[in-house]
């Protein structure tokens, strides 16, 4: 026999077995042991939740020969014929793809006609929102006086497109999106029927990426059972199956973004993608953890609303000290965008790219919440004695250093300029060709003066360029490099200019000064 997927082979059949759906279970429940049944009922909620599977059971309970409790005793003829689909007395109809005048009119002229067995023809119409006009205007008479043994249930996604002379004659039921906690618990009994090892954590992060559809959720646990068969399901499998990161990566990923270190956050995209991560997964994953950073930075008491171990609520706890909500809140905003647009983007690390640049850059924004990080950012800076710049986003000196002003004075010519130092500015050029690419690209517009102690100080107008070369394992490159060139050590000294600040103004120009020769390497 051939294999029957997970959903199909686990699909309730009958009230007991629905999960998530205990409001509308009930109230069908109650109303088949009254004897109160409707004529028409209007099944709303998003995919996977059971609309018509609910409508199936329903449609078995009013024909059943045995009730119990409401529920098909699944044993009579009849609901053993509407289980295997045999059944005249239950009419599944696809209104995508049924959706004309014709189609209804048919129906109202099978409604005339009772049913041979069984007391109730029920007619199911999925996706019903996808009728024309005119089909709705069709079926508008026979759904408001059908015959006593008729029983429409219309199913549809998007009950806001239905018109309401329909919505006024039907009984309506809200399927809920079923929560994360109720998904897994399900799957952790069908998988103890299927006698499958799986890490109950794997289940978690399965019925959290379903989105409240248990339909979707048996397809992605069908899915990884399949990849990684006859083997435990673990935790890092389904991360692999989907293509998502694990919370560790997420975390090291904001802390980065908190530094406003864009080359480090570039350096993760680019692991993440030769791993094989699927970016638009990655986005959405990370805007769920910025969404539980927040919840956690404005309320002490969030266990109950957040499904996170112990471990990983403390490292939220953590991070929630290290951020403010201004610039929480205009993470997630950035990141809610990027979701929208990564889906159908054709570069989506281009993409990406330029959102983690926005980011660490809140003065490329003029939003109030980037405008408050900014503040934020200035206030912090002020506290703990590091000179401002006017404008925000740009890498500040180091402490006691001065800013440069109107009033200072211009910078003199220095008397003698040691000679390793003159050495290192003429071959500047060939220095520059002994390091990597990265450092080459941003060395190439420095400018070079002379610094306290004889340092040869390199000086970028780029406060990117200022982040990447002003790291210690860059800095050592460059002195290694010219080392290399010349044959002795030179201390280097990385900075920046200021807003508004010109070289000039600030800084002796060595390139003046010192003839600057073409190095012809042989």
């Amino acid at each position: 026999m051939s294999y029957t997927a997970l959903y199909r082979k686990f699909r309730p059949a009958e009230f007991e077995d629905v999960r998530g759906q205990e409001h509308i279970v009930t109230t069908l429940k109650n109303q088949i042991m009254a004897d109160r049944i409707g004529h028409a009922y209007l099944f709303c909620g998003t995919r996977g939740t059971g609309k018509t599977t609910v409508a199936k059971i329903f449609a078995k309970a009013v024909n059943c020969e045995h009730p119990l409790d409401g529920s098909p005793c699944g044993e009579c003829r009849m609901c053993r014929a509407i289980g295997a689909g045999t059944s005249m007395n239950v009419i599944e109809i696809d209104a995508a793809s049924n959706n004309g005048v014709d189609n209804i009119r048919e129906i109202r002229e099978e409604v005339a006609y009772s049913p041979t067995e069984g007391k109730y023809k029920v007619y199911i119409i999925d996706e019903v929102h996808m009728l024309s006009m005119g089909a709705f205007n069709a079926l508008l008479k026979t759904l408001e006086e059908p015959p006593s043994y008729v029983i429409f249930i219309l199913a549809t996604t998007e009950a806001h497109k239905i018109p309401v002379t329909i919505l006024s004659r039907c009984q309506r039921y809200d399927f809920h999106r079923i929560s994360a906690e109720t998904i897994a618990a399900r799957l952790q009994e069908l998988m103890d029927k299927e006698q499958v090892d799986v890490e109950e954590r794997a289940l978690r992060y399965i019925a959290k990426a379903a989105d409240g559809s248990m339909r979707d959720a048996l397809s992605l646990l069908d899915q990884c059972i399949a990849f990684y068969l006859g083997k435990k399901l673990t935790y890092d499998n389904v991360l692999d199956v989907c293509g998502a990161v694990d919370t560790d990566v997420f975390s090291a990923f904001l802390r980065k973004i908190i530094t406003r270190d864009i080359i480090g956050c570039i350096h993760e995209l680019e692991r993440l993608m030769m791993e094989g991560r699927e970016l638009g997964q990655f986005v959405t994953d990370f805007t769920w953890y910025l969404r539980n950073l927040l919840l956690v930075k404005s309320s002490d008491d969030v266990q109950e609303v957040l499904d996170v171990s112990s471990e990983n609520l403390q490292q939220l706890q953590e991070e929630a000290a290290m951020t403010e909500l201004p610039a929480l809140m205009r993470y997630i905003r950035i990141f809610s965008e990027l979701s929208g647009q990564i889906r159908y983007a054709s570069q989506k690390r281009v993409l990406a790219e330029l959102t983690i640049i926005k980011l660490c850059r809140p003065a490329m924004e003029m939003n109030l919440d980037a405008v408050l990080e900014r503040l934020s950012d200035v206030e912090r800076r002020l506290e703990e004695g590091v000179p401002v710049h006017m404008a925000a986003g740009e890498p500040a000196r180091p402490a006691g250093e001065e800013i440069a002003g109107p009033s200072k004075k211009k910078p003199q010519i220095p008397k003698a300029v040691p000679e390793d130092v003159k050495r290192a500015v003429a071959e500047w050029k060939a220095i520059i060709r002994d390091t990597s690419m990265m450092m080459q690209s941003y060395l190439k517009y420095a400018r070079l003066s002379l610094g306290g102690d004889n340092r040869l100080q390199v000086v970028l107008e780029d406060g990117t360029a200022y982040e990447f070369l002003n790291r210690e394992g860059q800095r050592q490159e460059l002195e290694e490099a010219i080392a290399r060139r010349i044959g002795r050590t030179v201390e280097v000294d990385i900075r920046t200019t200021g807003s508004g600040e010109s070289f000039e103004d600030s800084y002796v120009d060595l390139s003046k000064i010192i003839h600057m020769e073409v190095t012809i390497e042989e």
